[in-house]
């Protein structure tokens, strides 16, 4: 009787055998070699049209890429060389490489610090009341109030007007002579009235006033789209509560417009530090440097002297501060949006 071994009684998946499947040992021909792993299929590729998606994207973005790359980047890095030479008006005179010479003299310029502590002085000093006072008008015309359209239209007139203007009109009125306000002041019996603009006490205030309503409509725009975005539901609960109209604002109000709040000031603070042509029109930097800002200055030193090296220094310098309030403000938005 013919016996049957072990590995003939052990199937071709028999566990004991050591084989698997029809390889036997692990391999081809029962070899033993190791045992294959399975095939699994490996992560999705990108798609097909990706790639070309990705270079039409930026075909689309090309034709407004290139007008700020002409105009704003170009000339900004340009800037930036100029500041490091002694670069005059000229045709005939020859520009050379003076390092940081035009710094060092900077350093040392108290006309352009004067001129800095001015135009420091003339952002806060308009910025600040700005802001409280659209602050006030966009909460008066957030109100059911009749003609209330009306309103909103006549707000944001000034902002309508060109800043060259806006200055023509308010020398009409700071008229010493015949100005709107010395009328006024007369009338009332007041006194003979005063040159609003060539007074050394009263030029920068002067000034600061007509940065305020030129300036304001464009806040109180921003923030009245903060208001109307605001639930109603919050502050009726609130009123049922038997919260007033302080605590309503504190509570409800200003948590929901702060963001824009922000944002807005810091953009108002920026552009009121650039500002030039509402200055230059009014008293082109007098009397005496009183209203010269920082841009008047460049200006001056640029087109007025020659001085284009030393004009471009200072523009570096006030790229330098703009950026880092730029940077104060990014930074802020970022720790507010992790404490949310």
């Amino acid at each position: 009787m013919t016996s049957v071994t072990a590995t003939e009684r052990s199937g071709p998946d028999d566990p004991h055998s050591g084989r698997s499947g029809r390889d036997g040992q692990g391999g081809r021909g029962g070899q033993g070699g190791r045992p294959r792993k399975a095939w699994r299929p490996g992560p999705p590729g990108p798609p097909r049209g990706k790639a070309f998606g990705d270079r039409a994207a930026w075909f689309l973005v090309l034709p407004a890429l290139i007008p700020i790359l002409i105009l704003s980047v170009g000339p900004l890095l340009y800037g930036i060389a100029l500041a490091f030479t002694d670069a005059q008006s000229g045709r005939t005179r020859s520009t050379q490489w003076i390092g940081t010479l035009n710094f060092q003299d900077l350093l040392h310029d108290t006309l352009f610090w004067d001129s800095f502590r001015i135009g420091l002085v003339w952002a806060v000093g308009v910025t600040v009341p700005q802001f409280l006072l659209a602050l006030g008008l966009a909460l008066l015309l957030n109100q059911n109030l009749r003609l209330r359209w009306l309103a909103r239209a006549l707000a944001i007139v000034p902002w309508a007007m060109p800043e060259v203007v806006v200055g023509i009109m308010w020398r009409l009125v700071y008229n010493p002579d015949a100005g709107i306000l010395n009328e006024t002041i007369r009338d009332l019996g007041l006194g003979d009235g005063r040159d609003w603009l060539t007074g050394l006490a009263t030029a920068l205030p002067a000034v600061i006033l007509v940065g305020i309503w030129a300036g304001m409509p464009q806040t109180t725009v921003a923030l009245l789209a903060g208001l109307q975005n605001t639930p109603r539901e919050l502050h009726e609960a609130a009123a049922l509560d038997g919260a007033g109209a302080w605590r309503r604002f504190r509570t409800v109000t200003w948590p929901a417009i702060k963001p824009i709040a922000l944002a807005i000031s810091a953009l108002n603070l920026i552009w009121n530090f650039n500002s030039f042509a509402l200055v230059y029109v009014l008293t082109s930097g007098g009397p005496g440097g009183r209203t010269r800002l920082p841009m008047l200055f460049a200006y001056e030193e640029a087109f007025r002297y020659g001085q284009f090296g030393y004009a471009a220094a200072m523009g570096c310098v006030m790229v330098a501060v703009i950026s880092v309030l730029l940077a104060l403000y990014l930074v802020g938005r970022l720790r507010g949006g992790e404490d949310r």
